[in-house]
């Protein structure tokens, strides 16, 4: 049958459309493709090629307030191998083992892997700038040097839990290093270089570099010289009485801001594996709970006086030893008592039965108000993991027992940094802060202030006139009291003694406690509190007064001084014990002959420096308090003798 030749014509056009719809499809889709798709497919092909060698972006350096590095980084590069590229894998993993000093056998595994990159790990990982020159120089194909870094604390054990420490990985895992681990932790960058399906390195492709991005620095509230002063002392006390453990914490009452925080026993942050977990994992003054004692009567103290409870100097107390309630004697640290006293006696005595008193005359509810108002038995919300709250009383379960020890410090479990938040609301005027450690965010590249923390004030506890009355009764406890430890001659100083029993299995230990002081300078307007704790400190009275004190003395002398406090001669005068040795101003020698100094017969050693007759200079200073019999050192002026 034939077909007619319309018919074919026909049969040729739809042919012919087809045809062309067919060829205008695939001229999109290669349209689509090439200017669509192109970047994307040939980023694609790119990667395939494309080979990482890694460097890491340094993580944050972290500084005290005035800029003294604490933490920082250093050059530790590490060993890569693109085994596609090793050429004589035998050799190669000889020469590599020897450099590395590590197993012939475990380099050739990994140098033939059947992987695009391989790390030479733990053997080549952070190694120092000498043993990645020795690799370097031997100029083994598919073997890199990737740039890398590790931390490095240059104070050695130096603030030790505060600052915590970060892993192999450059990755926070305590303390501040964990804390503000998204801060302080930068973005790796890489070079790249491209190679066939071989591995072989493509001759006519750049490398290709992205930036690696670095952590921001951050300048903490940490003063060094404070911190340095605190070290000092907990190695003494360390030294002087093998405790148990110690713990130091040192704020400003008018910011929050901590100064200093130490605790024994401690560790070297770069050689946290060789010490055991619940060492650098206890930070001890956030984490530690116990009894505070007679450090906890200053909340009893100030919510009495605010609630116009107790007239300091005008009302009066009889402590013959004890004091009776619910029909069990409560007993004061003195044997037979204080005797009749005014309730500024008893503050300065450290007197439990006439703190009984006071708890009692405000009761439960308004009690435990305060001491909840002045944070314990929550968080005080610092910048620090781990952070303990403390054990109250449940107030329903609170009777008068219960009440009466509360009232003294006994039977509440707190942590050393709420007793210091605490206290710092007491004398501040009232105002409750919340302590902080990371003070200003800066740029590592310009050093400019990305962002700042500053105080946060939580409330008002108590008014000023209180805090006034607190502080000048705080100050006698160091002038005539039981803290007589921490006075310092020049400055006033404030304070009060903690001696508290350590419980295990529901009983007390005996002779085993935990001996405190806390103290606050200058007396009238606050720069300062301290905190000071010994665990069972060994061959000594076990009594905050005799231990704690004294501690606390030292720093706070140290540390007005390195704060530029100037001394002062307005301080309640020190009582003194039977075996104290009398204090005596230095005259003013300047100007004076040797013979005019002989004749006046001072009660001081004289040292003397330079040939001439008239003295020019002298140390200590005219005016200042030192024991008799001291050594005052005097400068003459070598052409004295020869111009009379």
């Amino acid at each position: 049958m034939r077909v007619s030749y319309v018919t074919v014509r026909k049969r040729l056009i739809w042919v012919f459309i087809a045809g062309l719809c067919v060829s205008v499809i695939l001229a999109m889709r290669l349209g689509y493709v090439q200017f669509a798709l192109g970047g994307w497919l040939t980023e694609e092909a790119e990667d395939s090629w494309s080979r990482n060698v890694p460097f890491e972006g340094e993580r944050g350096e972290i500084l005290d307030r005035n800029g003294e590095i604490l933490a920082t980084n250093v050059s530790a590069p590490s060993i890569l191998v693109v085994p596609r590229q090793v050429k004589e894998p035998a050799d190669t993993a000889r020469q590599l083992a020897a450099a590395l000093n590590m197993d012939e056998k475990k380099a050739y595994e990994l140098i033939t892997k059947q992987e695009s990159i391989v790390r030479i790990n733990p053997e080549g990982r952070k190694v120092n700038k000498e043993k990645a020159a020795e690799v370097r120089k031997l100029q083994l194909p598919g073997i890199y040097i990737a740039e890398d870094n590790k931390r490095h604390y240059p104070q050695g054990r130096y603030l030790s839990h505060v600052l915590g420490f970060a892993g192999i990985d450059n990755q926070g895992l305590t303390g501040l290093e964990l804390y503000y681990e998204e801060e302080l932790k930068g973005k790796s960058g890489h070079v790249s270089f491209f190679s066939d399906a071989k591995g072989k390195r493509m001759p006519d492709m750049a490398d290709r570099y992205q930036e690696p991005e670095d952590g921001l620095d951050v300048k903490l509230t940490i003063d060094s010289r404070v911190q340095t002063i605190v070290e000092r002392e907990l190695d003494i006390a360390e030294a002087t009485y093998n405790p148990d453990g110690a713990i130091a914490i040192a704020m400003n009452p008018n910011t929050g801001e901590v100064l200093a925080m130490s605790s024994r026993p401690d560790f070297h942050p770069e050689e946290f594996q060789d010490v055991p977990p619940e060492i650098f994992n206890q930070n001890k003054p956030v984490w530690s709970q116990y009894e505070p004692g007679s450090t906890f009567k200053i909340i009893t103290l100030a919510a009495a006086l605010e609630e116009n409870e107790v007239d300091l100097h005008k009302d009066n107390f009889h402590d013959p030893g004890y004091i009776e309630v619910s029909g069990r004697k409560l007993r004061c640290w003195k044997k037979g008592g204080h005797g009749q006293q005014t309730f500024l006696e008893v503050v300065q005595n450290s007197c439990n039965p006439g703190f009984v008193v006071l708890g009692e005359r405000l009761g439960k509810d308004r009690l435990f108000d305060y001491i909840e108002a002045f944070g314990f038995g929550e968080k005080t919300g610092i910048d620090l993991q781990g952070e303990g709250k403390g054990i109250l009383f449940n107030r329903e379960r609170v009777g008068p027992l219960e009440q009466a020890t509360t009232a003294f410090g006994q039977g509440v479990s707190v942590t050393p940094l709420q007793q210091v938040t605490a206290v710092s609301a007491a004398v501040n005027g009232g105002y409750l802060y919340q302590p902080f450690l990371a003070k200003e965010w800066l740029d590592p590249k310009t050093g400019e202030v990305v962002k700042t923390n500053t105080p946060v004030m939580k409330r008002q506890i108590i008014s000023e006139e209180t805090s006034k009355e607190v502080r000048e009764a705080l100050e006698h406890v160091v002038a005539q009291g039981t803290g007589k430890g921490a006075f310092v001659d020049g400055y006033r100083v404030g304070g009060k003694t903690g001696t508290a029993q350590k419980a295990k299995d529901g009983r007390y230990l005996e002779n085993n406690h935990i001996v405190s002081f806390i103290g606050l300078a200058p007396a009238d307007d606050p720069e300062i509190v301290v905190y000071v704790a010994i665990d069972n400190p060994k061959d000594t009275l076990q009594f905050g007064g005799i231990v704690a004190a004294p501690i606390v003395g030292n720093i706070m002398e140290d540390s007005l001084r390195a704060l530029g406090v100037e001394k002062r001669k307005d301080q309640v005068e020190k009582e003194l014990a039977w075996n104290d040795t009398p204090l005596i101003e230095v005259p003013d020698l300047v100007d004076l002959t040797l013979r005019e100094v002989n004749e006046a017969y001072y009660p001081l050693g004289i040292e003397k420096s330079g040939s001439g007759d008239r003295i020019v200079a002298q140390s200590p200073g005219p005016g200042e308090k030192v024991e008799e019999g001291s050594t005052i050192r005097i400068y003459l002026d070598d052409k004295s003798s020869s111009s009379d």
